[in-house]
């Protein structure tokens, strides 16, 4: 008598959050780049990039695609929020065909708007539940954390709140604010309540973090505050 294995569910791998910074040299991430693009499997993995936080912005996009096409062979192909190939679900075919998925920076709520207005939140999901590798780089980074921070009147401390993002990655970040001693990321964590932790990635740093929220430092320098009661802490 044989038996058959039964096939084995993939695994969400872990998704990788980059600080960036305005003007900062490729090859301070092309060696984890390059590292995701081998992972993939592929001679020529296929990144779908979403630049939903520029509103697919030109200009960043060729910056985008120089960063990664420096780091490896690949295909680089925009999943469009704007125009009529967005209209027509471009974005969910290239996400669903690609091999990664690259979300770039700009601004965190104007990107979680555009996802919202193409149903792609499930998109990435499924598609980092199927072990695809994901990553991002500053506000591309923070949507895909659990949460983030707005100002609806921004002379006003007291209209702040939280609004959801993607939470593939299930932390709490900030990129590239350590000159100003992570307002933002102080704000978020007295927000978000409990003994809430933030990472602070300093310019040029990088994370990965696991399914169960787990985070290795990879690259730069990376700092972690604390609520604890009243207070945000540097731990």
């Amino acid at each position: 008598m044989t038996t058959t294995r039964a096939a084995r569910s993939p695994r969400p791998a872990p998704v990788h959050l980059l600080a960036g910074s305005p003007g900062a040299r490729k090859n301070v991430y092309r060696p984890l780049i390059g590292e995701l693009l081998r992972l993939a499997g592929s001679p020529k993995p296929v990144v779908a990039y979403l630049g939903a936080a520029t509103d697919d912005d030109p200009r960043f996009l060729g910056f985008m695609e120089g960063l990664v096409t420096s780091a490896g062979a690949c295909e680089f192909l925009l999943a469009p929020v704007k125009g009529r190939k967005a209209q027509k679900g471009a974005a969910r075919r290239i996400i669903e065909d690609a091999d990664l998925v690259f979300l770039g920076g700009g601004d965190v709520e104007l990107g979680m708007q555009r996802l919202g207005d193409h149903d792609l939140a499930q998109v990435l999901a499924k598609k980092h539940a199927s072990g695809a590798p994901v990553f991002g780089i500053s506000a591309g980074a923070i949507l895909l954390c659990r949460k983030w921070i707005r100002w609806s009147d921004p002379d006003d401390d007291g209209s702040a709140e939280l609004f959801d993002c993607l939470g593939l990655a299930p932390v709490l970040c900030d990129c590239h604010s350590e000159e100003d001693g992570w307002s933002e990321l102080r704000a978020l964590l007295r927000l978000a309540g409990g003994r809430s932790l933030g990472h602070g990635l300093r310019t040029g740093a990088a994370i990965r973090v696991g399914a169960d929220g787990a985070v290795v430092s990879v690259c730069g320098e990376v700092d972690r505050l604390q609520r604890r009661g009243g207070e945000i802490v540097a731990i």
